[in-house]
């Protein structure tokens, strides 16, 4: 007992650096929004960084303190203080190490310490601390086991984020209720949903503005679509005032639409795309079909469901749709369409038509034939609302860009900027790149293509490749080994080799972008990975 307790004060001094040494986990843990399949992957894709630190200090320390006890301190008096305050030492040095990586390291999403992160980090900080102790009463030793128990935080922490789940579920269950009342009692509240695999949350934004012309709107911000941004969002930003609230509705799991139907209760819903996005976790693309239309599933008998016509899988569903009250848009003689379309590279202009209504022309200063399909499903709806096609060509007008996507910046030197770097996929990545190909000048292309597609990934991403060709005259793939087969592709649609720049991260394409630039050369950022892909 008396050497258990000599080891006491650096267990507690070795938890706290194991907490700290644990942020890049709890980084990674928040980026893949407290899901265990994905942060098991990330760790996993992230070996090196993640991982193999831990690792490598654990069998190092282990070795370190072995020396130390058999060949330095053989039998010399009160060594176990000597080994404690070793072990704090050696633990100390590799923390400050570790953190001072962390801190040059450049995050585009900082780790931010809301309330549910400050629990998990005092559970895990506990739970690393009751570990040690228990290993070191059942073993005695503290280099016997130290390098387990540093190479298993990874797992410690999934293990705390375990424990954390049923608290965390009795929190969650307390906001959703109050944010679902909150709705429901606003009685003249018009409550609308929006999801599908790609823009859901251009066409939610166009919406907003367009019915702002009539009604106090009050609509989930950036891409706030999970159940707890939704709920976060109405509890906090919902007054009695609003009379329409849109709520964007994504999902990477099935189900998950149907928890933010039973949140929202929408009336009237949109189903803007189904396609290959998040096949990572879904599978399928008909468990994505089914989730997708679990939105329309949950509208009321006398709901309004608006189906974005893509001669395909959102078409298929409109023909299986009983109620009533759907309309099919998009595509001339349905319920609305545009035609005479002029699309430049500053905007474009279009002639609005809705069923038993006069045309209308429209101009806007969103870019790209695909914005105005997303424009076209969103009149259709204002007009179902009672907004005349006078108002909804003024809202049409006053359409601001969606930030980073196909958000046209203009820069020094004459140069061209289109940001598109918010989380593409096959369909909107071929529209942006026909964007890119309609300006004059040297366009250059800063990608580091798609994820979460599956097993066909490489091949989207190929595909995406040869879809680069006419359209980019140089090209920087971020990130070498994700990007081949992008790079297979372009070769295939025979792209001049000495083009293509492979880079490992977005720094290093910008710094040699920038010794090349000239003025008129137009720069598109077509995606931008989060952290916890990024191969630097």
């Amino acid at each position: 007992m008396q050497n258990f307790w000599c080891y006491i004060p650096a267990t507690v001094l070795i938890s706290l650096c194991a907490l700290i040494l644990s942020r890049r986990l709890f980084h990674i843990f928040q980026l893949e929004s407290y899901q265990f399949h994905g942060y098991r992957k990330s760790v996993l894709r992230l070996f090196k960084r993640a991982w193999l630190p831990f690792i490598i200090f654990g069998i190092a320390a282990a070795a370190a303190l072995f020396c130390i006890d058999t060949f330095i301190l053989k039998e010399t008096a009160g060594k176990e203080w000597l080994i404690s305050g070793a072990a704090f030492a050696v633990a100390a040095v590799f923390t400050l190490y570790i953190h001072n990586s962390d801190r040059k390291r450049t995050e585009k999403k900082k780790l931010v310490y809301t309330a549910r992160m400050k629990r998990l980090c005092a559970i895990h900080g506990v739970l690393v601390l009751v570990i040690q102790i228990v290993v070191l009463l059942v073993i005695g030793v503290p280099f016997a086991f130290y390098c387990f128990f540093i190479a298993l935080l990874p797992l410690i922490l999934m293990l705390s984020a375990l424990i954390a789940k049923p608290v965390e579920k009795i929190i969650f269950s307390m906001y959703f209720n109050d944010a679902k009342r909150r709705l429901l009692e606003n009685k003249r509240l018009i409550r609308i949903g929006i999801t599908g695999s790609y823009g859901k949350t251009s066409t939610k934004v166009i919406l907003a503005q367009i019915l702002s012309t009539k009604f106090k709107v009050l609509a989930t911000p950036a891409s706030f679509n999970t159940p707890m941004g939704v709920t976060r969002i109405i509890r906090e930003r919902l007054d009695i005032s609003h009379q329409v609230f849109i709520g964007e509705m994504g999902a990477r799991h099935v189900g998950e639409i149907k928890e933010l139907c039973d949140l929202v209760n929408p009336q009237i819903g949109i189903l803007t795309s189904v396609g290959p996005q998040h096949l990572d976790t879904f599978r399928t693309l008909d468990r994505i079909k089914n989730t997708k239309y679990e939105l329309i599933e949950s509208l009321p008998d006398d709901g309004f469901a608006v189906f974005s016509d893509d001669g395909a899988i959102v078409s298929d569903l409109y023909k299986k749709t009983t109620s009533p009250a759907s309309i099919l848009v998009g595509n001339e003689g349905s319920g609305a369409w545009a035609d005479e379309i002029q699309v430049g590279n500053s905007g474009s202009s279009f002639t609005l038509h809705i069923a038993g209504k006069e045309p209308v022309r429209c101009e806007t200063c969103l870019l790209g034939e695909h914005n105005i399909r997303n424009i076209v499903v969103s009149a259709a709806v204002a007009d179902y609302l009672g907004v005349d096609m006078k108002h909804i060509a003024m809202g049409i007008a006053s359409l601001k860009p969606v930030e980073h996507r196909l958000q046209l910046l203009k820069s020094a030197g004459g140069i061209t900027v289109i940001d598109d770097a918010f989380n593409t996929n096959p369909r909107s990545s071929k529209a942006a790149l026909e964007v890119l190909g309609m300006f004059e000048g040297r366009k250059i292309l800063v990608t580091p293509g798609m994820v979460e597609l599956g097993d066909k990934e490489a091949e989207y991403n190929r595909e995406f490749g040869r879809n680069i060709c006419g359209n980019a005259d140089v090209v920087f793939l971020v990130g070498k080994k994700h990007t081949a087969p992008i790079r297979e592709g372009m070769t295939d649609g025979g792209f001049d080799e000495n083009a293509i720049h492979s880079v490992s991260s977005l720094n290093e394409a910008i710094e040699q972008m920038n010794q090349m630039l000239q003025s008129g050369d137009v720069v598109m950022y077509e995606n931008d990975l989060p952290d916890h892909y990024s191969e630097n």
